[in-house]
Protein backbone atom coordinates (compact mmCIF):
# COMPACT_ATOMS: atom_id res chain seq x y z
CA UNK A 1 0.00 0.00 0.00
CA UNK A 2 2.97 2.45 0.78
CA UNK A 3 4.32 1.57 -2.48
CA UNK A 4 1.49 2.67 -4.23
CA UNK A 5 0.95 5.84 -2.42
CA UNK A 6 4.75 6.58 -3.17
CA UNK A 7 4.39 5.36 -7.08
CA UNK A 8 0.96 8.19 -7.44
CA UNK A 9 2.51 10.40 -5.71
CA UNK A 10 5.12 10.42 -7.63
CA UNK A 11 3.25 10.29 -10.91
CA UNK A 12 1.14 13.40 -10.21
CA UNK A 13 4.32 15.26 -9.07
CA UNK A 14 6.46 14.38 -12.23
CA UNK A 15 2.50 15.03 -14.08
CA UNK A 16 2.50 18.83 -12.50
CA UNK A 17 6.39 19.49 -13.17
CA UNK A 18 5.64 18.97 -16.72
CA UNK A 19 2.80 20.14 -17.26
CA UNK A 20 3.74 23.54 -16.11
CA UNK A 21 7.09 23.06 -18.02
CA UNK A 22 4.90 23.10 -20.96
CA UNK A 23 3.14 25.58 -20.55
CA UNK A 24 6.08 27.69 -19.79
CA UNK A 25 6.89 27.32 -23.49
CA UNK A 26 3.72 27.26 -24.82
CA UNK A 27 2.32 30.43 -22.92
CA UNK A 28 4.72 33.60 -22.98
CA UNK A 29 5.71 35.22 -19.07
CA UNK A 30 3.89 31.87 -18.00
CA UNK A 31 4.98 31.10 -14.47
CA UNK A 32 7.06 34.38 -14.53
CA UNK A 33 6.56 36.57 -11.51
CA UNK A 34 4.93 39.88 -12.58
CA UNK A 35 6.79 43.42 -11.64
CA UNK A 36 3.95 45.47 -9.27
CA UNK A 37 2.67 48.62 -10.81
CA UNK A 38 4.11 51.41 -8.83
CA UNK A 39 3.03 54.63 -10.79
CA UNK A 40 1.69 55.99 -13.78
CA UNK A 41 3.38 58.59 -16.06
CA UNK A 42 1.54 61.93 -16.12
CA UNK A 43 1.27 63.31 -19.69
CA UNK A 44 4.56 65.21 -20.70
CA UNK A 45 6.23 67.03 -23.67
CA UNK A 46 9.71 67.78 -23.87
CA UNK A 47 12.26 68.71 -26.77
CA UNK A 48 14.72 66.08 -27.67
CA UNK A 49 18.66 66.41 -28.98
CA UNK A 50 17.53 67.05 -32.39
CA UNK A 51 15.15 69.99 -31.24
CA UNK A 52 11.82 67.65 -32.19
CA UNK A 53 8.65 67.46 -29.41
CA UNK A 54 8.18 64.09 -27.88
CA UNK A 55 5.68 63.67 -25.47
CA UNK A 56 4.35 60.23 -23.68
CA UNK A 57 2.29 59.35 -26.89
CA UNK A 58 5.38 58.81 -28.56
CA UNK A 59 6.15 55.73 -26.44
CA UNK A 60 2.66 54.55 -26.36
CA UNK A 61 3.50 50.81 -26.90
CA UNK A 62 7.18 50.85 -26.10
CA UNK A 63 8.82 49.98 -22.93
CA UNK A 64 11.27 52.35 -22.10
CA UNK A 65 13.96 53.20 -19.10
CA UNK A 66 14.16 56.95 -17.39
CA UNK A 67 16.97 58.64 -16.17
CA UNK A 68 18.16 62.10 -15.14
CA UNK A 69 21.38 63.40 -15.83
CA UNK A 70 23.15 66.64 -17.14
CA UNK A 71 26.34 67.14 -19.59
CA UNK A 72 28.83 68.83 -17.38
CA UNK A 73 28.36 66.49 -14.55
CA UNK A 74 31.63 65.08 -13.21
CA UNK A 75 30.53 63.20 -10.52
CA UNK A 76 27.71 60.23 -10.88
CA UNK A 77 26.36 60.68 -14.20
CA UNK A 78 29.46 59.17 -16.38
CA UNK A 79 29.05 55.97 -14.62
CA UNK A 80 25.42 55.98 -14.62
CA UNK A 81 25.43 56.78 -18.70
CA UNK A 82 28.27 53.61 -19.15
CA UNK A 83 25.92 51.74 -17.15
CA UNK A 84 22.78 52.99 -19.30
CA UNK A 85 24.94 52.36 -22.33
CA UNK A 86 25.62 49.00 -21.71
CA UNK A 87 21.69 48.49 -21.23
CA UNK A 88 21.40 49.94 -24.65
CA UNK A 89 24.02 47.39 -26.56
CA UNK A 90 22.18 44.81 -25.11
CA UNK A 91 18.88 45.91 -27.00
CA UNK A 92 20.07 48.59 -29.55
CA UNK A 93 18.48 46.44 -32.15
CA UNK A 94 15.40 46.14 -30.55
CA UNK A 95 12.61 48.40 -31.65
CA UNK A 96 10.28 47.70 -28.56
CA UNK A 97 12.54 49.94 -26.32
CA UNK A 98 13.64 53.42 -25.89
CA UNK A 99 15.92 55.23 -23.11
CA UNK A 100 15.04 58.55 -21.69
CA UNK A 101 17.58 60.80 -20.81
CA UNK A 102 16.15 63.67 -19.35
CA UNK A 103 18.29 66.65 -18.36
CA UNK A 104 18.48 67.85 -14.52
CA UNK A 105 20.14 71.22 -16.11
CA UNK A 106 17.98 72.59 -18.98
CA UNK A 107 19.72 76.20 -18.83
CA UNK A 108 22.76 73.94 -19.55
CA UNK A 109 21.29 71.69 -21.98
CA UNK A 110 20.21 73.08 -24.57
CA UNK A 111 18.85 71.40 -28.05
CA UNK A 112 22.50 71.44 -29.32
CA UNK A 113 24.65 70.54 -26.33
CA UNK A 114 22.35 67.51 -25.90
CA UNK A 115 22.92 66.68 -29.86
CA UNK A 116 26.68 66.74 -29.25
CA UNK A 117 26.05 64.85 -26.13
CA UNK A 118 24.17 62.15 -28.06
CA UNK A 119 27.10 62.28 -30.58
CA UNK A 120 29.64 61.80 -28.08
CA UNK A 121 27.98 58.82 -26.68
CA UNK A 122 28.02 57.24 -30.24
CA UNK A 123 24.40 55.89 -30.06
CA UNK A 124 21.40 55.53 -32.20
CA UNK A 125 19.08 58.66 -31.34
CA UNK A 126 15.82 56.58 -32.56
CA UNK A 127 16.78 54.47 -29.00
CA UNK A 128 18.00 56.47 -27.41
CA UNK A 129 16.36 60.25 -26.60
CA UNK A 130 18.23 63.58 -24.39
CA UNK A 131 15.26 65.89 -23.76
CA UNK A 132 15.13 69.31 -22.04
CA UNK A 133 12.71 71.29 -21.32
CA UNK A 134 11.11 73.57 -18.46
CA UNK A 135 13.05 72.85 -15.23
CA UNK A 136 9.45 72.58 -13.09
CA UNK A 137 8.43 70.01 -15.84
CA UNK A 138 11.23 68.00 -16.20
CA UNK A 139 11.79 67.48 -12.21
CA UNK A 140 7.66 67.11 -11.51
CA UNK A 141 7.81 64.67 -13.86
CA UNK A 142 11.01 62.52 -11.65
CA UNK A 143 8.91 63.08 -8.47
CA UNK A 144 5.69 62.58 -9.61
CA UNK A 145 6.24 60.01 -12.30
CA UNK A 146 9.13 58.49 -12.06
CA UNK A 147 9.38 58.77 -8.07
CA UNK A 148 13.11 58.83 -8.79
CA UNK A 149 12.53 61.67 -6.53
CA UNK A 150 10.77 63.16 -3.06
CA UNK A 151 7.40 64.49 -4.22
CA UNK A 152 7.71 66.98 -1.14
CA UNK A 153 10.67 68.70 -3.11
CA UNK A 154 8.37 70.01 -5.45
CA UNK A 155 7.01 72.82 -2.70
CA UNK A 156 10.36 74.45 -2.97
CA UNK A 157 11.61 76.94 -5.00
CA UNK A 158 12.54 75.90 -8.17
CA UNK A 159 15.36 78.03 -8.66
CA UNK A 160 17.05 76.91 -5.63
CA UNK A 161 16.54 73.04 -6.36
CA UNK A 162 19.00 70.96 -8.43
CA UNK A 163 17.88 67.46 -8.97
CA UNK A 164 20.70 64.89 -8.93
CA UNK A 165 19.62 61.15 -8.20
CA UNK A 166 21.31 58.22 -9.36
CA UNK A 167 18.62 56.07 -10.21
CA UNK A 168 16.46 54.35 -13.22
CA UNK A 169 12.74 53.76 -13.67
CA UNK A 170 11.85 50.94 -15.63
CA UNK A 171 8.11 52.04 -17.84
CA UNK A 172 6.11 49.32 -19.37
CA UNK A 173 4.18 49.61 -22.70
CA UNK A 174 1.17 50.98 -20.96
CA UNK A 175 2.97 53.79 -19.27
CA UNK A 176 3.51 52.16 -16.29
CA UNK A 177 6.44 52.54 -13.51
CA UNK A 178 7.23 48.87 -12.65
CA UNK A 179 10.61 49.44 -10.90
CA UNK A 180 13.05 51.11 -9.79
CA UNK A 181 16.84 50.46 -10.14
CA UNK A 182 20.48 51.99 -8.73
CA UNK A 183 22.31 52.67 -11.39
CA UNK A 184 25.54 52.57 -9.68
CA UNK A 185 25.13 48.79 -8.85
CA UNK A 186 26.37 46.50 -11.50
CA UNK A 187 23.84 43.48 -10.00
CA UNK A 188 20.90 45.98 -10.42
CA UNK A 189 21.80 46.82 -14.03
CA UNK A 190 22.20 43.53 -14.75
CA UNK A 191 18.78 42.72 -13.25
CA UNK A 192 16.81 45.83 -15.71
CA UNK A 193 18.35 44.15 -18.69
CA UNK A 194 16.54 41.06 -17.26
CA UNK A 195 13.50 42.75 -16.54
CA UNK A 196 13.68 44.60 -19.79
CA UNK A 197 13.61 41.57 -21.84
CA UNK A 198 10.05 40.30 -19.57
CA UNK A 199 8.13 43.08 -20.07
CA UNK A 200 9.18 43.58 -23.55
CA UNK A 201 7.58 39.72 -24.24
CA UNK A 202 5.14 40.88 -22.05
CA UNK A 203 1.22 41.02 -23.85
CA UNK A 204 -0.45 44.22 -22.85
CA UNK A 205 -4.33 44.90 -23.41
CA UNK A 206 -5.41 48.13 -24.81
CA UNK A 207 -8.02 48.61 -22.60
CA UNK A 208 -5.08 49.82 -20.02
CA UNK A 209 -4.59 52.66 -21.88
CA UNK A 210 -7.78 54.17 -21.50
CA UNK A 211 -7.14 54.71 -17.74
CA UNK A 212 -3.52 56.04 -17.48
CA UNK A 213 -1.47 58.78 -19.54
CA UNK A 214 -2.66 57.57 -23.14
CA UNK A 215 -6.31 58.10 -22.37
CA UNK A 216 -8.35 60.53 -23.88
Amino acid sequence: MRKKWVLYTSFFVLLAVGFYFVMTKVIPGYGDVKLPVLSHVKPFTFTNQDGKKVSERDLEGKVYVAEYFFTTCTGICPKLNSNMKEVYEDFKDETGLVILSHTSDPDTDSVPVLKRYADSMQVNTQRWWFVTGRKDSLYNSARVSYLLDDPKNNFQQIDDQFLHTQFFALVDKAGQVRKIYDGLKDDEVRELKQDIAKLIKEPVSRKHFSNNLFGN
